[in-house]
């Protein structure tokens, strides 16, 4: 053993050499089955036949997660969930052609519209509660002296025609932001509008992803006082596809 050898030519340089050798191509088929979790079997743009369906080489095996506060579990790829078929068609016929929504372009998830099947419950905090509420509904949680309370103010969208007034604030008491807006439409509807969508102005705000018409139609949370996570995703996706779909100009090329 002085001469460092272990077994005939093979010294332990050599062997730690082919040691990583062997976990670095363990280490690449291990990647590439994880990273094929979800959107697998690959199928043809244009027929929608399956291409390719992977194999035990190259498909993971499913993984459960459990979810906290009991919330049961879910599991990586989704088992039992059926695919979502959106309300759209291709402008052109070749692979890589846009799609364009053939009914309401704010509501067929298309583009900047376009939403997740995130969960049918309320994002939580971590003590279990309801994440994000109306302001009305909180003792603890107020506005700051500094700030001006913006319930009252008047809303106006991109057209810049009045929406409605601000009704209330849906606050994150994790984060103590204001979430979203709650507002009472001309129309006498309600609609909650994203914070981050607005901007306030002059004693008004300004929400300049859609146009006032466009406030009855968007999405409002089932319960009164909760919101879920699949019910964000579709407002933040309505007022989202309004910086393309609001209006016709918007979807013309700026060159």
């Amino acid at each position: 053993m002085s001469d460092g050898y272990l077994v005939g030519s093979i010294d332990v340089a050599e062997l730690a050499f082919f040691a990583f050798v062997l976990f670095f191509v363990l280490l690449v088929f291990w990647l590439r089955r994880e990273d094929r979790r979800e959107g697998y079997p690959l199928e043809d743009e244009l027929t929608g036949a399956v291409e390719s369906y992977g194999g035990a080489m190259h498909t993971a095996t499913t993984k459960s997660f459990r979810l906290p506060f009991d919330r049961g579990t879910v599991s990586a790829p989704t088992k039992g969930r059926e695919p979502v078929d959106i309300l759209a068609r291709r402008h052109e016929n070749f692979s890589g052609a846009p799609y364009e929504p053939t009914g309401n372009p704010l509501t067929d998830g298309i583009g900047p519209a376009a939403y997740a099947e995130r969960a049918k419950w309320p994002d939580q905090d971590a003590g279990g509660r309801a994440r994000i509420v109306p302001l009305s509904t909180q003792t603890e949680i107020t506005i700051s002296r500094p700030d001006s309370d913006p319930r009252g103010m008047k809303v106006y969208g991109a057209d810049g025609a009045l929406a409605g007034t601000i009704s209330d604030l849906w606050v994150d008491r994790s984060d103590h932001l204001v979430r979203y807006y709650d507002i009472a439409t001309t129309g006498g509807g309600r609609a909650l509008a994203p914070a981050a969508m607005g901007k306030i102005s002059k004693g008004a705000l300004v929400v300049d992803a859609i146009n006032a018409a466009d406030f009855a139609g968007a999405p409002l949370p089932a319960a009164a006082g909760e919101i879920t996570r699949y019910e964000e995703e579709r407002i933040v996706g309505y007022f989202g596809g309004g910086y393309l779909y609001a209006n016709a100009d918007r979807q013309e090329p700026w060159l």
